[in-house]
């Protein structure tokens, strides 16, 4: 019984959805701008005659399974409820369930449900608040850079250095206006100046050793020491000017790995779609319910924006989020997408054969990746293990031997120590730059 229930309410969700679509496409067909997208929207509709005679023959078997044997009294149970909220010594019953009721104490949650409904609360209400709170520093930040230096960013967005640098932030998403990144950039490379000014005048007076203590006076005169460290005052904010020009473009990369790695398993799942000959567009919120594709979901949402409240229609839309997307693979599925649908080609077959490409890719992509790691394992274990004992182990030799080591042991190990760290901290640099390409 239970389970032919359970049919019945799927295939009525299912028809409800199905009236749902059908009403969407004849005010799509009322909107449509092209004779292309009328002939798309006209045989989509055609296609939903067959649809509708499955579920309603599905939905005629599963309520013909349904025995009902006991038809339940309303008059009946709201006697038996009132009957028993009267008794002062009984609980007031609240529920009936296959003709049992249930009293209010069965109903509600234990203590051990309601410390979880606490926690699980709590825990959502203190991530709002970091979010409101990430969000309102970044863009005070934002605003007193713009304040400063507005007008200066304005100069430089004519510049073409500048307009690519453009083009990056709007493709890695970031939540900056050109102008107010470029005042950030300006801001935070005249806040690097006081950091810059700060270290020069350190090591101006004192130095770093390798011996305790670590920290030490200066023993050459300030002439000698200017020229060993003035040149701080220059490489800490141009280094910073850099790193803030080039974070646009580096996270666009990372965008475009992401999406790439997600991009074949989202176009089987719209090639499956596809085949229910429902609206295109209707794909894309699909997949953004799901929330199984969070770098997709970006792009996906943009282009939503541009037909919900721009006002595009479904090509325009795809073209412009094809031009804006960081990557590659997915601006030409885009595009390709917008072309099958102003020609009226089949849906379901152009994402079959593109997910069939995108997946051999990816398939080639992680075995490369399998043996590149397995080449940088080899040489981590002969450069970063068996090299460094060596080294100390020669060292230390060559102490015992009189042959002019006239370091301490503790010298030798922390010296070790430090090539060790420096040497794994670029391993694992190149390692994450080869993993972005």
């Amino acid at each position: 019984m239970i389970k032919e229930y359970k049919e019945s309410l799927e295939n009525l969700k299912k028809l409800k959805k199905f009236f749902s679509e059908v009403k969407k496409n004849f005010k799509l067909i009322e909107n449509s701008k092209s004779e292309a997208e009328k002939r798309v929207f006209t045989s989509q509709l055609k296609s939903f005659e067959k649809k509708l005679k499955e579920i309603n023959s599905e939905l005629k078997t599963s309520i013909g399974r349904i025995n009902f044997e006991k038809l339940l009294d309303p008059e009946t149970l709201e006697n038996e409820l009132v009957e028993s909220s009267e008794r002062p010594d009984a609980d007031k019953k609240m529920m009936t369930k296959g003709g049992k009721i249930f009293s209010l104490k069965e109903i509600l949650p234990d203590e051990l449900e309601n410390e979880t409904v606490k926690r699980l609360k709590k825990k959502k209400k203190e991530k709002e608040a970091k979010e409101k709170k990430n969000k309102k520093d970044s863009s005070f930040y934002t605003k007193i850079s713009s304040r400063f230096f507005s007008k200066v960013s304005l100069k430089l967005l004519t510049k073409d250095s500048f307009a690519k640098m453009e083009d990056g932030l709007i493709k890695a998403n970031l939540n900056y206006t050109p102008v107010g990144y470029i005042s950030i950039i300006l801001m935070t490379t005249f806040l690097s100046l006081f950091l810059a000014g700060f270290l020069f005048f350190f090591f101006l007076f004192f130095n770093f050793t390798a011996t305790l203590p670590i920290v030490s006076r200066a023993q050459e005169t300030i002439d000698v020491r200017f020229l060993k460290t003035f040149w701080i005052l220059i490489v800490v904010p141009v280094a910073t000017f850099i790193l803030m020009y080039l974070y646009p473009s580096l996270e666009q990369k990372s965008a475009e790995i992401a999406i790439d790695t997600e991009l074949p398993f989202a176009t089987i799942s719209m090639s499956a779609i596809s085949g229910s000959m429902m609206n295109p567009a209707r794909i894309f919120e699909i997949l953004i319910s799901t929330n199984e594709y969070p770098a997709l979901k970006k792009e996906f949402t943009k282009m939503l924006n541009e037909i919900n409240l721009y006002g595009y229609d479904l090509v325009s839309a795809l073209k412009n989020t094809a031009k804006n997307s960081p990557s590659k693979k997915l601006s030409e599925l885009l595009s390709g997408l917008g072309t099958t649908i102003t020609s009226g080609g089949d849906l379901s077959g152009f994402f079959e054969e593109r997910a069939e490409t995108l997946l051999f890719n990816y398939r080639i992509s992680q075995e490369r990746d399998s043996k590149t790691a397995e080449t940088f394992m080899d040489i981590y274990i002969s450069l970063l293990i068996a090299a460094p004992m060596i080294l100390m182990l020669l060292l230390i030799i060559m102490k015992l031997s009189g042959l002019g080591i006239t370091m301490s042991f503790l010298t030798i190990s922390l010296i070790i120590s430090l090539v060790v760290t420096i040497v794994n901290i670029i391993f694992l640099a190149f390692l994450h730059l080869k993993k972005n390409k």
